[in-house]
C-alpha cells in the first residue's frame, strides 16, 4: 500500500459514489483521490408515519435502521437512519422524502460534506495529512496537525490572477490580464479563438490551485461558455475535468435591517475559484483570512470566500453537534418562550450604552472587553440548552467558541509582541481579524429565528450578563477615581488627570479583570478624542460616532462619514486628510491652531472640483436598492440611476449596489455605468459642496463653540 502526504485542498461528492479528495503533497503533486464514504440522515415522527416512510425508501438503494439519536432540546428519539453509500445521491433522496412526508422532523439532512468527512477522519480541509493508498482509493488516513495551531506550515498554493481591463458591465473589455508567480501580460480578447487557445494553454501549463478573477463570477466564466461554443475549443477551468463549472444563481435576501444582493457565482473542482468582486469575505480580509476560516468552520475555501461568517459559525456548530452525536435539524424546532409584557421588557434590553459626554477630551483611554459576548457564553456556559440550568454540562455554544476564543487571543498577544514592521504582521492580522467576525457574528445567531441551534432567551442572558460587566467595570473605574466619559456594548472611555500613558491604566485593567473575570486589553490612550452630537439635537449625543488621535500619532474613527460605503471618495480623502491636519495636536486646546489650514485645504478641494481637476471616479456615489423599482413611491438618487440603466436593458434587483454621480439634468444623477459617458461640465458641484461641508462639519462641531478664537467663530464650519 503506497503513501502520500501532504495539504488537503478539497473534498466533494463523487458523481458515482464515494467521495473525491484532492491533495497537494510535499513533492508538489496534485493528486485526485477516491474514497467510499457512506452518509446518513435521520427521520422522526409518528410512528404510522414512519412506517409508510420505510415503505417509500426501501426501493431506493439505501440502508434502512431503526435507531436512538440524541435531540438537543427533546433528548433520546427514536429516528430511522437513512444510510447511502453514495453522497451526491442523498439531496434526491432527502428532497422526495420530505415533500411525500412534510410531517416528520429531519435531521443531519443538509450537512455539508466536507463537516461530515471532518467528523468522521479527524482531518481538516486545509490541514496536513498522511493518506494510505491503493492504486488512487485511500484505505486510511491521518491527521497530521490541527485546525486551531497558531503557525501552520504554509500551503505552496499556486494562484492565477485573471483581470479585464475595465468593468465588463460598463464597456467591452479588450483583453484579459494574466498573473501569476513568475510574470504577467496581457491576452488580447478580439480574436476568441486564439485568446481561448492561449487561455486554455495557460490553465494546462501554470496549473494554479487558485484562480483569481475580477468579475469571473458575473462576466468571464459565463463568457467561456460562451465563446467556447462559438470557437469549437472545449476550455474546462475545473482540475478535475469530468465535472462541469457548478454555478449558482443571483440572490437577494433580507439580513440585519437590509437587503443584500448576491451575484451569481462560479465553483470549480480540483481548484478553486474566487471572484474578488463578489466574495463578501475575501474583501475584508484576503486569502490568509478567507483559509483561517475555511481551517476552523469546515467549509470550502470557494465557499468561505462568498459566505457570510454566520455561515461560518454554523457550520463550526454542526461539527461540534457530530463529534457529539447530536442531530442536527432541518428546520429550527425551537420557538420564544411565553413571556409577560413586564418579562419581556425586563429580559430584552440589548446591550449597554453609556451616553458620551459631548465635546473633546484629553488623555482617554479606551479599555475594551476581549472577544465580551463569545467570553461570557464560554465562562458562563450560556447555550441553547443550558439557559436557565445550574451545573449544567458544557454546551453545544460554548463547547464550539472555546478554541475559537483561544485561538484569536493567542494571535493577538503575538500580534502585540511584533515589530509593526514584521513581514508576519500582515498575515496574522488577517487571521486574527477572519476569527473576530466569527466571534462577532456568533452572539447574534443565538437570538436569529432560522439558526439551527438558537434561542432568544440565551441570546437575552448574554446581554444581561454583559450589562451587569460593564456596570461593574463602570464601579471599579469610579472607585479608582477615573471619570467614565462613554461606555458602548463592550468597551470604556476612562479619563484621570495625570493619567497619559497606557502603564496608567495597568492597574485599573487588573481590577475590572479581577471584578469581572473577563479579559481586557488597552486599545490605546488618546491624546484627543472628540465624542458627537446629533445633527439634528446638538444636545443630544451620538454614541456611536467618534473619532481621535492615540498617542502615537494613529487616527481612529467611528460612525463618521469616512465609514460610510455611500460616502465619495473625494470626500473620504479631504476628511481623512483633514483628521490628519487636527491630528498634529496634543491637546484640546490645541486643536483650534489647526482650524485654518483645514479652511486652507477645503477652499483648495472647492476651487479644483470648478475646475475641473477631480478625478471623476473619485466623485462615484454608491448605493444599494431597498427594494423592485417599480415600488418606489419617491425614487432616491440610486432608483433614478438605476432608473437610466433599465432603459438601457440591464435588469436589476433589490440589494444591488448602483454607482452614480449628481449631474445637472432632469433625474439629478447620471448611472456610472452607463453606455453615455458623462459630462464633467455638468456635474452637480453644489451637491458635492454640500457632501463635503457635512464631513468637514462633523469633524469640527466638537470644537468650534469651545476653543475657537472669536475670529474663526463665524466661519461656516
Amino acid at each position: 500500500m503506497d503513501e502520500a502526504i501532504g495539504w488537503l485542498l478539497d473534498v466533494y461528492a463523487d458523481q458515482d459514489s464515494g467521495i473525491v479528495l484532492w491533495l497537494l503533497t510535499d513533492d508538489d503533486k496534485r493528486l485526485r483521490l477516491c474514497m467510499d464514504f457512506a452518509v446518513t440522515f435521520y427521520v422522526a415522527g409518528d410512528f404510522s408515519i414512519l412506517r409508510q416512510a420505510w415503505i417509500y425508501l426501501r426501493d431506493k438503494d439505501v440502508k434502512l435502521e431503526r435507531t436512538t439519536r440524541r435531540d438537543l432540546f427533546l433528548g433520546e428519539r427514536d429516528v430511522l437512519s437513512v444510510t447511502t453509500s453514495s453522497p451526491a445521491k442523498l439531496p434526491r433522496i432527502f428532497s422526495g422524502l420530505s415533500r411525500q412526508f412534510p410531517a416528520l422532523d429531519y435531521y443531519d439532512a443538509d450537512i455539508p460534506l466536507s463537516l461530515r468527512f471532518i467528523a468522521q477522519t479527524n482531518t481538516h480541509l486545509l490541514g496536513r495529512c498522511r493518506v494510505m493508498l491503493d492504486d488512487e482509493w485511500v484505505r486510511g488516513i491521518e491527521p497530521l496537525n490541527s485546525p486551531w495551531e497558531i503557525a501552520p506550515t504554509p500551503i505552496p498554493i499556486r494562484i492565477l490572477t485573471l483581470s479585464p481591463d475595465g468593468n465588463p458591465a460598463i464597456r467591452k473589455p479588450t483583453h484579459l490580464r494574466i498573473r501569476y508567480e513568475r510574470g504577467e501580460y496581457n491576452l488580447p480578447l478580439e480574436s476568441t479563438r486564439a485568446f481561448m487557445i492561449g487561455l486554455k494553454a495557460d490553465l494546462k501549463r501554470l496549473d494554479p490551485d487558485l484562480i483569481l478573477t475580477d468579475y469571473g463570477d458575473t462576466w468571464l466564466f459565463p463568457q467561456l461558455t460562451v465563446w467556447s461554443k462559438e470557437s469549437g475549443i472545449d476550455l474546462n477551468p475545473n482540475r478535475d475535468e469530468s465535472r462541469e463549472i457548478l454555478t449558482h444563481r443571483a440572490d437577494s435576501y433580507f439580513a440585519y435591517g437590509q437587503v443584500i444582493y448576491r451575484g451569481a457565482q462560479a465553483h470549480l473542482f480540483g481548484r478553486w475559484h474566487i471572484d474578488r468582486h463578489n466574495a463578501m469575505s475575501f474583501g475584508e480580509y484576503g486569502l490568509e483570512g478567507v483559509m483561517e476560516q475555511a481551517r476552523v468552520t469546515g467549509l470550502g475555501v470557494q465557499e468561505m470566500a462568498r459566505k457570510s461568517p454566520g455561515a461560518g459559525i454554523t457550520a463550526m456548530q454542526m461539527l461540534t453537534a457530530i463529534r457529539n452525536a447530536v442531530m442536527v435539524p432541518v428546520q429550527k424546532q425551537q420557538v420564544e418562550g411565553t413571556k409577560t409584557l413586564t418579562e419581556l421588557i425586563r429580559a430584552d434590553h440589548g446591550g449597554l450604552i453609556y451616553q458620551p459626554i459631548i465635546g473633546l477630551h484629553g488623555n482617554v483611554a479606551q479599555i475594551d472587553f476581549s472577544s465580551m459576548y463569545p467570553a461570557i457564553m464560554v465562562k458562563h456556559n450560556i447555550s441553547p440548552e443550558t439557559v436557565g440550568q445550574e451545573n449544567a454540562p458544557e454546551g453545544l455554544v460554548p463547547k464550539t467558541l472555546r478554541p475559537l476564543l483561544e485561538k484569536r487571543l493567542m494571535l493577538k498577544n503575538i500580534l502585540s509582541d511584533l515589530n509593526p514592521r514584521d513581514c508576519r504582521v500582515v498575515i496574522l492580522k488577517a487571521r486574527a481579524a477572519a476569527l473576530k467576525w466569527l466571534l462577532v457574528v456568533c452572539f447574534g445567531y443565538l437570538g436569529y429565528k432560522n439558526a439551527r441551534f438558537g434561542k432568544i432567551e440565551s441570546h437575552e442572558a448574554v446581554t444581561a450578563m454583559s450589562r451587569e460587566l460593564m456596570l461593574q467595570a463602570k464601579e471599579v473605574a469610579e472607585d479608582m477615581g477615573f471619570i467614565v466619559l462613554h461606555m458602548y456594548v463592550d468597551c470604556l472611555f476612562v479619563q484621570q488627570a495625570g493619567f497619559k500613558q497606557s502603564a496608567d491604566f495597568i492597574p485599573l485593567m487588573d481590577a475590572i479583570v479581577d471584578k469581572t473575570g473577563i479579559p481586557i486589553a488597552m486599545e490605546g490612550v488618546f491624546k484627543w478624542v472628540a465624542f458627537l452630537s446629533s445633527k439634528r439635537d446638538a444636545r443630544v449625543p451620538v454614541p456611536n460616532q467618534y473619532f481621535g488621535t492615540f498617542m502615537d500619532g494613529s487616527i481612529k474613527y467611528r460612525g463618521i462619514e469616512l465609514r460610510r460605503r455611500d460616502t465619495t471618495l473625494w470626500v473620504r480623502k479631504i476628511q481623512l486628510t483633514v483628521l490628519e491636519i487636527l491630528a498634529k495636536a496634543d491637546t484640546p486646546q490645541e486643536f483650534a491652531d489647526c482650524v485654518l489650514d483645514v479652511q486652507a485645504l477645503v477652499d483648495r478641494a472647492k476651487r479644483e472640483m470648478r475646475s475641473g481637476r477631480v478625478p471623476l471616479h473619485e466623485l462615484i456615489v454608491r448605493q444599494r436598492l431597498s427594494r423592485n423599482l417599480d415600488r418606489y413611491k419617491s425614487p432616491s438618487p440610486a432608483a433614478r440611476a438605476a432608473l437610466q440603466l433599465q432603459a438601457q436593458g440591464r435588469q436589476l434587483v433589490p440589494g444591488q449596489s448602483i454607482e452614480f454621480l449628481f449631474a445637472r439634468n432632469a433625474s439629478g444623477v447620471h448611472a456610472w455605468e452607463l453606455e453615455e459617458a458623462p459630462n464633467p461640465g455638468r456635474l452637480d458641484t453644489k451637491r458635492y459642496f454640500r457632501l463635503l461641508d457635512r464631513a468637514i462639519q462633523t469633524v469640527l462641531d466638537p470644537c468650534k463653540m469651545v476653543f475657537l478664537p472669536p475670529q474663526l467663530k463665524g466661519m461656516k464650519y
